[in-house]
């Protein structure tokens, strides 16, 4: 992010007037809103704020949004992303792909934009399928996923958003989930972040892949399951009644029982946004044994790639003018003479 503009708006001044078309139920429309009550709250300048998307279902999502925005081709939202903020650093740029368009044929690009660190924040729609080509299966898909190109089921093994992420070099990465009260807190802390801020964000596609997250984001009776990350605070759930320990003989985490409320006895350990091994943990935890670790799971700034690019243009330029017509001029030049009718 960029230091906040402190603009007053509110959520209408970030709703254009375009017609929303997502399906009806698509978990879009709640991403969607929480990202425009968020930005009033954050004081953000609607002038200086860019959406860039590829191509999906998710990526329309620049259309909808009051601000300057760019619907790219197919994956490779960061590389014009990059050179977005390359171009001009004050700009507060949004990334929006999705579990397609950035782990598939987007994933090279994706994988950049993180290691190089560039100033942005990166949000990763996450539905398991191709919605927008009419559900295909995707790089995300469960093994055993039945889609049109895949009848029998899905052999393949799905990507981990999230490990992606971290594998990449993510110095943020954090997860919620469409409906959520609790997306926009993820939000405004990948705002917060300087750099590369990536934000999967599980979003229920009503067509094609249907409840596929209801076991931990069903609106009612899926909290047990949801496992809230706070930096500085022991990671309980189930109401309390539950928590993660670290196994330090086998260096793995393990689902503990808390009695009375006396996390420490339990060996409840307290989350460390900055501790990047307890990260990769938490994203490979598999759900059913483990609940789903949600919110803030990396958080460790890092000085970014623009701020490296500026510093470098700014020595090589040190001492020297700029002049165009002396650069023209400069090595070798020839003069053309005479004209195609009367060549000399």
């Amino acid at each position: 992010m960029n230091a906040p503009a402190n603009i007053e708006t509110t959520l209408k001044d970030w709703v254009t007037d375009q017609e929303v078309r997502w399906c009806p139920g698509c978990g879009d429309y709640a991403i969607l809103k929480a990202v425009q009550r968020t930005l009033p709250e954050l004081g953000c300048d609607p002038a200086k704020t860019v959406f860039i998307s590829g191509i999906g279902c998710s990526s329309r999502f620049p259309y909808y949004m009051e601000t300057y925005g760019f619907h790219t081709i197919h994956g490779r939202a960061p590389a014009v992303a990059t050179g977005a903020k390359l171009a001009n650093p004050e700009l507060d740029i949004w990334l929006v792909t999705g579990d397609g368009d950035g782990l598939s044929i987007g994933g090279n690009h994706l994988m950049h934009v993180l290691r190089r660190n560039v100033n942005m924040q990166i949000m990763l729609f996450n539905n398991e399928i191709y919605g927008l080509t009419k559900g295909q299966y995707s790089p995300t898909s469960r093994e055993g996923t039945r889609s049109p190109s895949t009848p029998l089921g899905s052999y393949d093994h799905p990507a981990r958003p999230a490990a992606f992420a971290l594998g990449s070099g993510a110095r943020f990465v954090g997860r919620g989930f469409d409906v959520s009260k609790h997306l926009p807190d993820v939000l405004k802390a990948a705002h917060a972040h300087q750099g590369a801020a990536f934000i999967e964000i599980f979003q229920n596609c009503i067509v094609y892949n249907k409840d596929v997250f209801d076991d931990f984001a069903a609106p009612k009776g899926a909290e047990d399951r949801q496992l809230w990350l706070e930096d500085g605070k022991p990671m309980l759930f189930a109401g309390d009644t539950k928590g993660i320990t670290l196994n330090r003989e086998t260096l793995s985490l393990e689902v503990v029982d808390v009695t009375d409320g006396d996390w420490e006895a339990a060996g409840v350990i307290v989350h460390d946004v900055k501790n990047r091994s307890i990260a990769h943990m938490l994203v490979e935890m598999p759900f059913g044994p483990f609940p789903m670790a949600l919110g803030v799971l990396y958080d460790d700034p890092h000085p970014t790639f623009e701020t490296a690019v500026i510093e470098d243009r700014a020595r090589a330029s040190e001492g020297k003018q700029a002049d165009l017509a002396k650069l023209l001029g400069s090595g070798q030049t020839w003069t053309v003479d005479g004209t195609a009718q009367d060549p000399q």
